[in-house]
């Protein structure tokens, strides 16, 4: 009979693409921990191969709005209620009301690990109801909660003064392999959520003057709406679209292209508090980055020259800066710094934050 301790880890998503939720689960499974991964599923939600924890994915009657929240939050919090476990593990807010609730109701103690800070997202920015629904739920649970972590210093200092509680900063940094770096391909990549704010516009309306192709990987609220700007401005040979790739697929084009972009507006507190997974991705992938000016990268950064700060949105003048990067003298420098940094901005360092979480509860 297992001796193992259980962890039920609740998520919004399908699974397949998070890597966050991946990399927790994985550090739970090698640390002697039973693991059932909650989520949903949807009609291209891809098969797993072989895991060292166990998950399900439940059928929902709606994909998104208010109901799909309602219909997720039942369904999580029967599935635990009836699941017997040592902790419940919350991702984001919008699976917190069911871990909450079945957390009281069989005095199970849970962890909340808040992905970004959801209320100031850019689709709920401009909901003001709807984002009044959120910061309810938010300020009625969270200030009852004793194990929280974040992704960041800023959004871990937001929560401290509204609800004093104590977030735990875990970075979502990627676990350090030390790859084998393929010849660069002349492709500039983009991956990530497809949606409002992410620069994905500016860019591909830059492209028709940039020297090289561009490869999108990703889904998200805006997919068809940059699809048709691709096919208005012709440029369907230009600009490659991946769709949602497996981590391990994601990571063989990102070692493959010549330079990575994260353009993300501050547009809310979520972006402007932001510090975007892929450019820890791109990091250890040595390939140098064009990045907004956001302070949380900034911060980790720390000011190494790993590609450039994003001069302008406008047409002209980001063509103009990405062409130069491809053919930058500097480019060597870049990727010996992307290389010295990434062996500082690990997973296996962030790691030690839950386990001593794990320890508390």
């Amino acid at each position: 009979m297992s001796h193992k301790k259980k962890i039920v880890v609740s998520v919004s998503s399908d699974l397949s693409t998070d890597q966050r939720v991946q990399k927790v689960c994985n550090t739970l499974a090698t640390n002697n921990f039973e693991v059932l991964v909650l989520g949903r599923k949807l009609p291209q939600s891809p098969k797993f191969g072989s895991l060292n924890y166990s998950y399900k994915r439940f059928s929902l009657w709606f994909n998104k709005g208010a109901l799909f929240y309602a219909n997720l939050n039942i369904r999580l919090f029967f599935k635990l209620l009836f699941t017997k476990a040592a902790v419940f593990y919350a991702n984001d807010l919008d699976t917190l009301p069911a871990n909450y609730l079945a957390s009281k109701i069989k005095g199970v103690p849970m962890i909340y690990d808040s992905h970004e800070y959801f209320t100031e997202v850019p689709e709920l920015v401009n909901r003001p109801s709807v984002q009044r629904i959120w910061h309810r739920i938010e300020g009625t649970i969270v200030p009852k909660l004793q194990h929280c972590i974040t992704v960041t210093f800023q959004i871990s200092e937001t929560y401290k003064k509204l609800y004093n509680v104590d977030f735990k900063v875990m970075r979502n940094f990627p676990i350090y392999i030390g790859h084998r770096i393929p010849e660069k391909e002349n492709a500039i990549l983009y991956q990530g959520a497809l949606n409002v704010g992410r620069g994905l516009e500016e860019l591909i309306a830059a492209m028709p003057d940039v020297r090289a192709e561009l490869w999108i990987a990703g889904g998200g609220d805006i997919e068809q709406e940059v699809k048709v700007l691709v096919n208005d401005l012709g440029l369907q040979n230009k600009i490659h679209f991946l769709g949602r790739l497996e981590p391990l697929q994601l990571k063989e084009y990102t070692l493959r292209a010549k330079i990575g972009v994260s353009l993300e507006h501050k547009l809310g507190l979520n972006y402007t508090y932001a510090l975007p997974n892929k450019i820890f991705d791109y990091l250890h992938c040595q390939t140098p980055i064009l990045y907004a000016d956001l302070v949380e990268v900034k911060k980790a950064l720390n000011g190494i020259e790993v590609g450039e700060e994003l001069r302008s949105y406008e047409n002209e003048i980001l063509a103009n800066q990405l062409n130069e990067m491809l053919n930058s003298s500097k480019y060597a420098l870049w990727q010996s710094n992307c290389k010295e940094l990434s062996q500082k901005l690990t997973w296996q360092d962030e790691e030690k934050v839950l386990l001593n979480i794990l320890k508390e509860v």
